[in-house]
């Protein structure tokens, strides 16, 4: 499947959000004033970065002006050639940038690969926008982006001046192939009003296949200068030691006579340069707790490599877990507040469990309060009338239910703005819980101003915490650590591209999420367009803890009506 990346999420280091390709059609294009020195000081910094060398292999450039001139290129349609790098070489390419002015990411982007687009055995590093944003496969790190931009974009709004900037603005850029197995991006703006400000990022890659590059547009084109290859500047990586280790997914309760302390627990280490790993069980080391009696242990998980996997200095954390004897039986002991909820096609009101009070009664005879945190609890929105809320506390050998009754009303369900000013991730269903083995359905009349594909109904797979497994798309894409770099996940559908978006507007689309009950989840759109016509997207094998799902949708410049 070929993987055209778009991805959303926050770049949470500038606390900055970066939405995700909002298409515009017509933008006016800025004019800059240029100081008479400008021509001078490119030729100054052209002078800096590229010394003359006798190994210097001069590239053809065959596509001179890459995309449409009025930046009217849609994403992942426009293309520059592709440039290889072999190991121990530096790809040297200059451009001027050009784009609608609209949005962070309307400028270049590129693209890190093995392969050729479509072509067998193409596979994606990472990709790189010039705003600081980028996705990739699993040894992608955001991280590793470095940046000047805070000092030299001077202005109360950083990103407004940014894309003031990069119209027009020269680029240097230099994809460094080490053959130590890394590579090294550096990326050096000048702006027409003689304003320069860098971005840097490295990432494994191989150390010895060819790798390729290529510049993609997104309501932008680029007009290109100059590329050629030199010997690398990078013939070995520097090690750096661990600084911090975190760990997640811990679990805080233990049945006694179970033995699996560690239960879904990720760890993640961060070194000194901001890049992090997150290594297996085996290659850390565990203090392990005496499991044998009730009441609370702690586990402490300890890393003592550097980022090369040398002998460094270690860094530790821990986590408490509660042993406990088995729990035979639940019971409700104290009533909720909210007992009456509205559900219309598959949606409904978010559970209130403010005041709900469940006790626990032990193999051994004794009973005490549970805390709701480590209980499962659920209401099928699918019922209307007399009801009951699901409560469950999945054990190491059983799973112990009780419930406690409700009413649930028919009500219409509306998310999104039906006038479409509703921008990306700013407006979402409430979360429903999809227990291991059950599915959850959603029917609704989609409103779109058709204006891009991503203008339709986005699905969320999350965790009780609201970590996120993934977000995936209508129309075939997705991101997230369940899938990115999945090999197991597959994705199919039977969608007209030159249609899909003109029909947005008016579909109707059930989405069914599924928890297979064996650790993945899958996702299936049956869409069918106003005028009849019937197409489908799906999405399987996406990992996900089966006792700690729950889903909810999210849309963009468009609106979900609920309808039965």
């Amino acid at each position: 499947m070929k993987k055209s990346k778009i991805f959303t999420l926050a770049f949470g280091v500038l606390g900055i959000a970066s939405t995700l390709l909002s298409s515009c059609d017509k933008y006016d294009t800025y004019v800059i004033d240029a100081p008479e020195n400008l021509k001078d000081k490119i030729d100054s910094i052209a002078q800096a970065n590229n010394p003359q060398r006798g190994d210097t292999l001069k590239l053809d450039i065959l596509t001179a002006i890459v995309g449409p001139e009025d930046n009217s290129a849609g994403w992942w349609s426009e293309f520059s050639d592709y440039f290889t790098i072999p190991a121990n070489r530096m790809l040297h390419l200059e451009f001027e940038n050009y784009g609608t002015g609209a949005n962070n990411w309307n400028n270049y982007n590129v693209c890190v690969c093995e392969g050729q687009r479509d072509g067998d055995g193409y596979k994606e590093y990472f990709v790189l926008r010039s705003d600081l944003y980028g996705w990739g496969n699993a040894d992608y790190d955001g991280g590793m982006i470095k940046s000047d931009y805070g000092e030299n974009l001077i202005g109360d709004d950083m990103w407004a001046v940014f894309r003031e900037k990069m119209q027009g603005a020269y680029v240097y850029m230099d994809i460094d192939h080490s053959k130590s197995g890394y590579v090294f991006l550096n990326i050096k703006h000048v702006a027409k009003d003689g304003t320069t400000f860098s971005q840097t990022y490295e990432q494994p890659v191989s150390a010895t296949a060819d790798i390729n590059a290529f510049l993609i547009c997104d309501g932008s084109h680029f007009v290109m200068k100059d590329a050629y290859t030199i010997t690398s500047k990078h013939a070995e990586i520097e090690d750096q030691m661990a600084s911090t280790i975190t760990l997640s997914d811990t679990p805080t309760v233990l049945e006694l006579g179970n033995e699996d302390f560690w239960g879904n627990t990720k760890v993640s280490v961060m070194f000194a340069d901001g890049s992090s790993i997150e290594p297996t069980r085996e290659d850390v080391v565990i203090t392990e707790p005496d499991i044998t009696t009730v009441g609370q242990k702690t586990v402490i998980v300890t890393y003592n490599k550097t980022k090369l996997g040398n002998a460094g200095d270690p860094v530790s954390a821990y986590y408490n877990i509660n042993v406990i004897n088995p729990i035979n039986a639940l019971a409700v002991t104290k009533m909720p507040e909210v007992t009456t909820y509205k559900a219309h096609g598959g949606f409904m009101d978010p559970l209130n469990i403010e005041g709900l009070e469940v006790t626990a009664t032990y193999a051994d005879g004794t009973s005490e309060l549970m805390d709701n945190n480590n209980l499962q609890i659920y209401l099928d929105p699918s019922v209307i009338g007399e009801s009951e809320v699901v409560i469950a506390y999945i054990g190491s050998s059983s799973t112990v239910t009780t419930s406690y009754p409700v009413t649930v009303e028919k009500g219409e369900f509306k998310i999104g703005a039906e006038d479409f000013t509703n921008g990306w991730w700013t407006t979402f269903s409430s979360d429903v819980v999809v227990p291991a083995g059950q599915s959850r359905s959603f029917k609704m009349l989609v409103k779109s101003d058709n204006l891009g594909n991503w203008h339709s109904p986005c699905t969320i797979l999350r965790k009780k915490d609201l970590s996120e497994y993934c977000v995936v798309r209508m129309d075939n894409y997705g991101w997230g650590a369940s899938y990115e770099g999945n090999e197991n996940l597959v994705t199919e559908c039977d969608w007209n591209w030159d249609t899909f978006m003109d029909n947005i507007n008016d579909s109707e689309v059930i989405i069914t999420i599924t928890n297979v009950g064996d650790g993945t989840a899958e996702i299936y759109y049956d869409v069918t367009y106003a005028n009849g016509e019937k197409h489908f997207q799906s999405y399987k094998g996406l990992p996900v803890d089966m006792n700690n799902l729950q889903t909810a949708l999210v849309t963009e410049e468009s609106c979900l009506i609920s309808i039965d």
